[in-house]
């Protein structure tokens, strides 16, 4: 497939601002206008002339100004892999502790401080590999111990648990009554663990999001229309790692 032509170009606002934005045309009618993680997208006709292409984004300055500084204050900086970064583990904060050392030691976490021994304590690659492979062995403990306590709860037997990698989804539950949960869940505070788990287990019950559902995940877990809109808010947080 042809990828689309894109430009970079640049455009003084109504207030003054100057902004840069990617151009792609396209065989479209009308312009569109989208911000991502690199700015302004502006997608325009074909044959639209310069001039009146600027014009049109002008008039949406309002909305472009107020969209990108959205952006800026919902920004969270990526992980920087390095000893002394701040990490998060079961809602707190815990400090990332990075030890060169010629033997390649197993992590080592005390109280709020997670330590990593490598021969590589430079090279970040390295030090995120260590980090997660613990984080996903903490969390298969910390989730089969609760899908236990939680299943009881429900009264059905505790189904077999395996780690996810989702972008997108912090739980499943297959047809064969397996249940996935995203290791990612471990640095979310205590409730919201119990939340996905109780949604997941709702579904051993009833295989969809019907009203019956949703009556189950109350049934164990009350709470469950707050815990969804906090782990919405959560979920670019919790995608760091």
């Amino acid at each position: 497939m042809t990828k689309k032509p894109i430009k970079l170009s640049s455009i003084q606002l109504s207030n003054g601002e100057t902004i840069a934005y990617q151009l792609e045309r396209r065989a479209r009618r009308t312009v569109g206008l989208k911000i991502t993680a690199d700015g302004l997208v502006v997608h325009a006709p074909k044959y639209i002339l310069e001039f009146q292409l600027k014009k049109l984004i002008q008039e949406k300055s309002n909305w472009i100004v107020s969209k990108l500084d959205a952006r800026k204050q919902n920004h969270i900086p990526p992980i920087i892999w390095q000893d002394g970064e701040t990490l998060q583990l079961l809602g707190n904060a815990i400090n990332l502790n990075v030890v060169q050392d010629a033997k390649n030691k197993q992590a080592q976490f005390n109280h709020d401080s997670l330590t990593i021994t490598s021969p590589q304590a430079d090279d970040e690659a390295v030090i995120k590999h260590k980090v997660i492979q613990w984080y996903k062995k903490q969390a298969e403990v910390d989730f089969g111990r609760r899908l236990a306590v939680l299943a009881a709860k429900l009264g059905v037997s505790t189904p077999p648990l395996k780690l996810s990698s989702a972008q997108s989804r912090w739980g499943s539950c297959s047809s064969r009554g397996d249940i996935r949960l995203n290791w990612r869940l471990l640095q979310a505070p205590p409730h919201i663990i119990n939340y996905v788990v109780c949604h997941e287990l709702a579904h051993l019950k009833e295989m969809n999001h019907s009203a019956k559902f949703w009556a189950v995940v109350e049934s164990i877990y009350p709470d469950y229309k707050l815990a969804e809109k906090e782990l919405k808010q959560l979920s670019p947080q919790l995608h760091r790692m």
